[in-house]
Order: C-alpha cells, then structure tokens, then sequence
C-alpha cells in the first residue's frame, strides 16, 4: 500500500524511536521504587503495586479512547497536545502527598504516553511495505530501550535523591521529546473518507477483533506474554533488595540494562518478520524461549548469575513476540490501521496491568517461588493460545494467498 511512498530518511526512522522510548520510560519509572514508596507511605508492597498497575491501565485506556483518533484526525496535532500534557501529568506525581494521589496521577501519565501508539501507525504508514518490519524492529527497539531505560534512569535517581525526583526528571525528558517531535513530526493531512462520530470510532476499534483473526491471536498472546514480562519485572524489585541480595534501587534499575541486551531481538525479529509466514514462526519461536526463560530464573532467587540470563532471556523472548505480532497487525489494511493498534494494544497493557497487579500479590504470598510460577503461567498461557487461536482468514481452496502475503 505504500510503496508509491517516498522512502522517509533514515533520520526520521531514529527520531521517532527516542520519542517512543522517551514516551514509554514513563510507565516503568515506578517499578525500581516500590520498596521506596512504601517506606514513604507506610504501606506494603501489595498496596504500592497499584501504582505500576494505576500506570499500566491508564496506558490501556488511552490507547482505547485515543488511540483511535488517529485514523479520523492528523497525527501531527495529536500527537503534539498529548506530550505537552504529560510534562505537568509527571509534575503531579512528582509532588503526590498521598499513595492515592500517586496512583491517580500515574493513572494520567499512562493515558497520555499512549502518544507512542500513534507514532507506530504513523511510521507504518510512511514507510514502503516491503521495509516495514525492519522500520518498526527500528522504533520498537527504541520503544524498549525506553522500558528498561525507565527503570535505569528511576533507580539512579531514587538511590541518591528522593522518589520525587525521579518523576521531575521525566518531566525534563518529555519536554525535550516535544520538541524533537515538534522538529520531526511530517506535515500529514487527516485520513479522507467518511468521519465517524466518537462512539462509532470506539466500537470499530473494539470490531476490529471481529474482523481480523489476525488481531484476536496478536492480541490474546499479547496480553498474556506481556503480563509475564510485568510479572518478572514487578516481582524483580522486592527480590533484589531482599536479604537474598541486599541492593539498593539503583542495581535494582541497573538491571534494566541487561535488558537493553535483550532488545537487540527487535531488529533481528524485524527482519525475519518481513519474509514469507515469517511473523507466525517468529512468535513461535519467541515464546518458547521466554517459557524456557522462567525455568532459569526459578534458580536465580540466590544465584546472580542465573539471574541475569534469566533477564537476558525474559526481555529476548517478549521482545521478538512483540515485533512478530506487531509486523502481522500492522499488514492489516491501511484505513484502519490507528483502531487495529489501539486494539491489540490495550489488550497488551491490559495483560501488563494484570500480571503487575498479580506479581505484587504473588510476592507477597509467597515470595519469588510464587512469583516464578505467576510469570511461567502466563508465559505457557501465551504458547497454548499462539497454538489454539488461529492467526489467518479461511480462504476458499484454490484462492490466491492473499491472506499470506498480508502476514509478510
């Protein structure tokens, strides 16, 4: 559909990866600070874990209540008021008085770094069809290192300062990613066609899963792989500043760079997502090695060194699911392309909010034992559905394998 598109500069490609990673950093500033936030609020690390939760669902839900207008507005605009909100959104966390006014302004910030859910379809439209799973390997590279950037940067800061400057510092960030937006974003018109109302918009979004079995197997394994990788990284934190280990929130973010490893897994997945039925095998693939992945971290309660390939192979498995079902969704056709985002999508963050939510409770009722065979649930609930809930159209027999090629 785009390959009568002029090829954007590489440049650009890079621009919109930092304004994703930047976007989605701010979801997981929470997570190396639970034990900080509980010492601060005297609460228990159940309690606290409704703030990465409050984030997670707030990302869910704009994804669903503004995800979609990006197929009925131009991009530019939207994108643009988004981001200049989130600077006081993260200014409001930054001076939260109580655990509750945290969660609520966590819960905003998450609805407005949905901004990084329409840069997507935005580089999907622009790049021609034949390099589109290496483009988006490209921003959803960006988009990860901005994940496990997000704990790196929060478990610096809040090892040496108080948790409240860790969020005025993701204020500072987001106001630099509006400018790189404001210098990067293309001058795009509005999507032509028929306008739909609002509500008609939103329940064409939820529709899409009707339409597309493409959709229902992406967003389904979604859910349930990203759940897995919250619960790791939720639970990650209490055991690290645990007696096991003893660390601090800095080696607790720290390990977000081990993941920033894992990552690379986006450019690799991308290019062989962009071959023949290439999306299906590399989902395959991918979450086998994240099921294989809890098996290893299960012996890294005490032992640094498992725990750390364990990292490794968690953030490598979830990353090249991500891109296969990202590479297959976004071959869907064009004009819906804004709706069928956002709605695999908020099924993804939904599953993310839920495994956060879980992990915190399973830490709680059974320490890292509990939260090992959370994520192991989860991660094998992912396999069990990419192998029972079909991912292409029935064509008629003798049909030209259009559907194939949509998966390319």
């Amino acid at each position: 559909m785009n390959d009568d598109l002029q090829r954007p500069p590489q440049r650009f490609i890079y621009a919109m990866a930092a304004a994703c990673g930047i976007a989605v950093a701010n979801l997981y500033f929470a997570q190396p600070l639970l034990q900080q936030f509980a010492a601060g609020f005297h609460a228990s690390i159940a309690a606290v874990g409704a703030v990465p939760t409050a984030v997670q669902v707030g990302y869910a839900a704009g994804l669903l209540f503004l995800g979609p207008l990006g197929d009925r507005h131009a991009r530019r605009p939207l994108i643009l008021w988004l981001g200049a909100l989130l600077v006081p959104a993260l200014l409001a966390a930054a001076l939260a008085p109580s655990l509750a006014w945290l969660a609520a302004a966590a819960l905003v910030v998450g609805l407005l770094a949905s901004i990084a859910q329409q840069i997507i379809p935005l580089v999907a439209h622009v790049v021609p069809a034949t390099s589109r799973g290496r483009a988006i390997g490209t921003v959803m590279s960006g988009l990860m290192i901005g994940i496990l950037g997000g704990r790196v940067l929060a478990g610096m800061v809040g090892q040496w300062a108080d948790w409240r400057l860790v969020f005025a510092a993701g204020a500072a960030l987001d106001a630099a990613m509006w400018v790189l937006l404001w210098r990067t974003l293309p001058h795009l018109p509005a999507p032509t066609g028929q306008r739909q109302g609002y509500l008609r918009l939103l329940a064409s979004t939820l529709g899409q899963f009707r339409h597309f079995p493409e959709l229902r197997s992406a967003g389904l394994t979604g859910a349930l792989f990203f759940a897995s990788f919250s619960v790791f990284w939720v639970g990650l934190t209490p055991l690290l500043q645990s007696p096991a280990y003893g660390y601090g929130p800095a080696v607790v973010g720290a390990f977000g760079l081990l993941g920033v490893a894992g990552a690379t897994a986006a450019a690799v997945s991308g290019r062989w997502s962009d071959r023949p039925a290439g999306p299906g095998r590399v989902r395959l693939v991918a979450l086998a090695v994240l099921a294989a992945s809890w098996g290893v971290a299960a012996f890294g309660g005490a032992d640094l060194a498992v725990l750390i390939v364990g990292v490794l192979a968690i953030d490598a498995g979830c990353q090249g699911a991500q891109i296969a079902n990202q590479a297959s969704i976004h071959a869907l056709p064009g004009e819906v392309r804004s709706r069928v985002n956002s709605a695999y999508m908020t099924a993804y963050f939904v599953g993310g909010a839920i495994g956060s939510l879980a992990a915190s409770h399973a830490w709680d009722a059974g320490g890292w034992p509990a939260v090992v065979l959370c994520g192991a649930g989860f991660a094998l609930a992912a396999m069990l559905a990419h192998l029972l809930v079909p991912a292409r159209r029935p064509r008629p027999i003798g049909a030209a394998s259009s559907a194939d090629s949509h998966c390319a």
